[in-house]
């Protein structure tokens, strides 16, 4: 089968210039299992040399398959998402794969109609699940039915199949264990959205950090959000506006904090030396501010590209693919300080604090960031 490429460059130009067979040329960018890794590498580098690009009509009508990808979100947070669809498009490029963004309105009662009606539709080889769609049983339920694979963002313990997710409990419960040793003990939380597993870890890991440091969990101390920046505004003035408000508040996320700084600088409360802030992503926007934030580093490109990886290699092998345990770092800046009246504690934190950075530095660089460990 001929398959024309840039400047007319055809599959079988290509095959001569990495002198191999046109049926391993089309094995590699198909990618298909049992080819050489040099064989690879050498058909990959003379497809670059020519400038050759896959017909997408011909190498779906070969391979019966759409070689597009399509990634579902209904998510507040646009940075968030972009972060995502970033990494899913750096794997789809790297598979020679497109990838089609499909919005859903989580709240609408025929979503799940919706997305059966555009996997239809458009016949997509995978999907690619944001929250809270990684956690849909109705969702869930039909796709597995349609014999649709799909790979999930952040999925809740029982729906891990196949994706990316974080110990975001345990990085909250170590980002706590840095601002308590700061001296703080009145600490507000501004929870996530509810049907997000994520608002449900973080808030964990919050009452964790406060059972290590034998704080006694306070209910008044903890305000509903929706991981938006409004959340951050009307959350901190609730909690500012308590008989004895927190020195310090985690927001479920950053545009979350964002809101909390907001109210903070309206209100005349000085951040860090009045109040601290903290949040969870490392959203641009995090550096952004100012105070710049003190937040969890949440790699979400890196959760996106490798859950649809890991996808592809379902596509490919019914029996491959995994969840795959990210890393994450806990990044210190401005915006948390001292509690008031306790300069001095400040001294014993960081070192507390920097093992946790430089651990999860080890993490996500070499050989564990290329192979992450799997979680089944």
């Amino acid at each position: 089968m001929r398959k024309s490429g840039g400047a007319g460059v055809r599959i079988d130009d290509v095959a001569r210039a990495a002198g191999v067979s046109m049926k391993t040329v089309s094995r590699v960018f198909n990618q298909e299992p049992n080819v050489r890794p040099e064989t690879r590498a050498k058909v990959e580098a003379a497809a670059k040399a020519l400038n050759f690009r896959p017909n997408p009509s011909a190498r779906s009508l070969a391979g019966r398959r759409s070689y597009l990808i399509s990634t579902l979100y209904d998510n507040p947070s646009s940075s968030y998402v972009m972060q995502v669809v970033s990494g899913v498009l750096d794997a789809c490029e790297a598979a020679h794969y497109s990838m089609m963004m499909r919005p859903v309105d989580y709240a609408s009662r025929d979503h799940v109609d919706a997305i059966a009606d555009s996997v239809a539709q458009y016949a997509p080889d995978g999907l690619v699940l944001t929250p809270p769609l990684t956690d849909d049983e109705a969702l869930l339920e039909r796709l597995q039915a349609m014999g649709v694979r799909y790979a999930s963002i952040s999925p809740r313990e029982q729906n891990a199949r196949i994706g990316a997710r974080l110990d975001e409990r345990r990085a909250v419960r170590e980002m706590m264990a840095y601002i308590v040793g700061l001296g703080h003990r009145r600490i507000g939380h501004i929870k996530g959205h509810r049907d997000h597993g994520a608002a449900e870890w973080r808030l964990q890991g919050y009452r964790d950090g406060l059972a290590d440091a034998g704080i006694a969990y306070d209910k008044a101390l903890v305000v509903p959000g929706e991981f938006v920046f409004e959340s951050g505004t009307a959350g901190a003035e609730a909690l500012l506006s308590l008989p004895e408000p927190p020195t310090a508040i985690f927001a479920a996320n950053d545009d979350t904090a964002a809101g909390v700084l907001h109210t903070a600088a309206r209100r005349g409360v000085r951040v860090p030396q009045d109040l601290s802030v903290f949040g969870f992503d490392d959203l641009p926007m995090a550096r952004q501010l100012w105070p710049s934030l003190t937040t969890v580093r949440q790699a979400s490109r890196d959760m996106g590209r490798i859950a649809t990886e890991q996808l592809l290699l379902s596509i490919r092998d019914p029996l491959a693919g995994g969840v795959v345990q990210v890393p994450y770092e806990l990044v210190f800046r401005e915006s948390t300080g001292p509690a008031p009246g306790h300069a001095a504690s400040s001294k014993a934190a960081p070192s507390r604090a920097a093992s946790s950075k430089t651990a999860s530095n080890k993490a996500a660089s070499g050989k564990a960031a290329s192979r992450p460990k799997k979680m089944r």
